[in-house]
């Protein structure tokens, strides 16, 4: 297992990446995962379904105690509306903590498809003891980080967004950093590989949405993952994974 130091000192060392290779590669392997992407999306809307219609509460509330509220002539009360701006708040911070869960599963199995380690697919991975916490703090340092950078202004959110969902891979292979130590490696390998992290992220974005919109729109369920991938190759070709170490075979041998 890697320590902050160790991801450090790889990531100062980093090669330089090359945006075509990182991106055929990508290609390649989504041929491989598009199918546990899919299940990702899927569970990430189930999972968000209930908040979804929690948050909506407020707003049938103050539609039957006050009809009038949304008509063309209406203005709704603020006072009302409050507690829909609260829940959207709420809402938002889980569905970091889900994303930040189900992705980093994702990454997993992207790794296990590329080094074909013959695992099953464990999509619930980091909500299972002991990291269930651990990816609870994760969502919610990701979600006060975006937050403050919308307080920031715009230009702070496109920064911080990058070493965000870095922070999710490195995660993802070393979960049993603190949380503390993991916003300092995201943040280090995003400063250090910022402009083709975005720039890989922007131009997968772009192509998964328009693939998935030639299927019919619908494929775009099927597309999405794709814009994720890349983010695992920078960081294979930045830190990369250890070999197994004699205490991980002792472990090996004991199951």
């Amino acid at each position: 297992m890697n320590n902050t130091n160790t991801l450090l000192e790889k990531i100062a060392r980093a090669k330089d990446l090359d945006f075509g290779t990182i991106f055929s590669d990508s290609i390649e392997l989504f041929k491989k995962v598009w199918v546990q992407g899919l299940v990702i999306l899927l569970l990430t809307m189930a999972f968000m379904l209930p908040f979804y219609l929690i948050m909506y509460v407020p707003l049938i509330a103050m539609g039957v105690m006050d009809p009038d509220s949304f008509n063309n002539g209406g203005e709704p009360n603020f006072v009302m509306l409050l507690p829909f701006y609260g829940l959207m708040i709420v809402f938002a911070f889980f569905a970091s903590i889900i994303s930040v869960g189900l992705k980093a599963a994702f990454f997993r199995i992207c790794k296990q498809k590329d080094l074909n380690e013959g695992k099953s697919d464990d999509y619930l991975y980091f909500f299972k003891k002991p990291y269930l916490g651990k990816t609870c703090k994760v969502g919610a340092v990701s979600f006060l980080i975006i937050i403050a950078s919308y307080l920031l202004c715009f230009f702070p959110v496109i920064y911080a967004m990058v070493p965000v969902t870095l922070i999710n891979v490195i995660y993802a292979f070393n979960p049993d950093l603190s949380v503390s130590d993991l916003v300092k490696t995201g943040f280090k390998l995003g400063n250090k590989k910022w402009l083709i992290t975005f720039g890989l992220m922007f131009v997968a974005g772009i192509l998964a949405s328009i693939v998935g919109m030639l299927m019919c729109f619908i494929g775009v369920f099927a597309t999405s993952a794709f814009a994720y991938i890349p983010l695992y190759y920078i960081y294979k070709e930045s830190i990369g994974f250890n070999e197994t170490t004699a205490i991980d075979q002792i472990g090996l041998i004991e199951e």
